[in-house]
């Protein structure tokens, strides 16, 4: 009876092939929230057993990855640099952060802040949590390697570089630091991502731009074509405090500057509204994205705005919408 049934379950398989399971049919939803400062008032509010991402808990749980640019250092070690704004939050945050977070950018122009030596021990502070990072690493080679996700058999790849300066802080081939975004190395990287390390999917993340305008400069819009060409699927940005426009090239969606999520150092409405890009991907690539309204208090905390209207878009429109969120 046994093998009777085998026989059928077999044959049925075979006559029904739309019924089996369609592994390319899968989709993965990336999320990628902005800038985030974990010292001052959100590591004061996690001191005292707060979370400053509580607000967007379900939104982060229902992904299936999640992304944030780290826009400090976390660290005990390492000296202020000579800069006008320097960040260093206590290593107590990162349970909160892993709660939340599956991997964090490391290239942008604050990881930097308090030297090589706090560097290297974020680093190693990170792996201990159990949480992930991209674009920064202990040498040159390991801050250009990707970020490898494998989810439902679709294998993503994250790039990060960071444009702005200092540059001082780049890695190099015997010392920690951030991926700078020079094109030939970008480029190559991106291959490899396909390449070497067989991704399906290829995501440079950016630090690039100029603080406070509200549509991407020359650099960013060269940059992203060049990326683009040489294989990326999509291209997410940041740093300039603001959002900023967002536009297709080849089909492949850049949006140029998701803005702030847990900023106190703001000091304008728009520095203070913030976009969470949610990305749905399959093999082929991004076939939609979605966002979600942060609007950041003084006190730099995010708060979910579900009234006002924000970029949308899916596979085969030509320009980006407006989308309420339902959730």
């Amino acid at each position: 009876m046994r093998v009777l049934t085998s026989c059928l379950i077999a044959l049925f398989l075979v006559v029904c092939p739309p019924c089996r399971a369609d592994a390319s049919l899968a989709s993965v939803d990336l999320v990628f929230a902005g800038d985030i400062v974990l010292d001052d008032t959100a590591g004061d509010l996690i001191a005292r057993g707060g979370d400053p991402f509580a607000g967007f808990a379900g939104f982060f749980r229902n992904a299936d990855i999640r992304t944030v640019n780290l826009e400090c250092v976390i660290a005990t070690k390492g000296t202020a640099g000579d800069k006008n704004y320097t960040f260093r939050a206590h290593p107590r945050v990162l349970p909160v952060l892993k709660r939340h977070f599956d991997a964090v950018a490391l290239a942008n122009n604050h990881s930097g802040d308090f030297g090589r030596e706090a560097f290297a021990e974020m680093l190693d502070l990170l792996k201990q949590a159990g949480l992930s990072q991209f674009g920064g690493g202990l040498n040159l080679s390991q801050a250009h390697a990707p970020l490898i996700f494998e989810r439902k058999g679709i294998r993503i790849a994250l790039l990060g570089y960071n444009e702005f300066m200092p540059r001082s802080f780049e890695a190099d081939y015997d010392a920690p630091g951030f991926a700078w975004s020079e094109d030939e190395q970008v480029i190559d990287d991106i291959r490899k991502a396909r390449s070497t390390h067989r991704a399906d999917v290829v995501i440079p993340v950016m630090h690039w731009g100029w603080e406070n305008e509200l549509t991407a400069n020359p650099r960013q819009r060269q940059l992203a074509r060049t990326m683009i060409d040489a294989g990326a699927d999509a291209v997410i940005g940041g740093h300039p405090h603001v959002t900023q426009d967002i536009e297709h090239y080849r089909g492949k969606p850049v949006v140029y500057s998701v803005g702030n999520f847990v900023m106190k150092e703001t000091d304008n409405d728009n520095q203070r509204r913030g976009w969470l890009l949610r990305l749905k991907i399959d093999k082929s690539g991004v076939t939609a994205f979605d966002t979600r309204v942060a609007r950041i208090d003084f006190d730099g905390l995010p708060h979910a705005d579900y009234k006002t209207p924000s970029p949308c878009w899916q596979r085969g429109q030509t320009e980006v919408g407006l989308c309420t969120p339902a959730d």
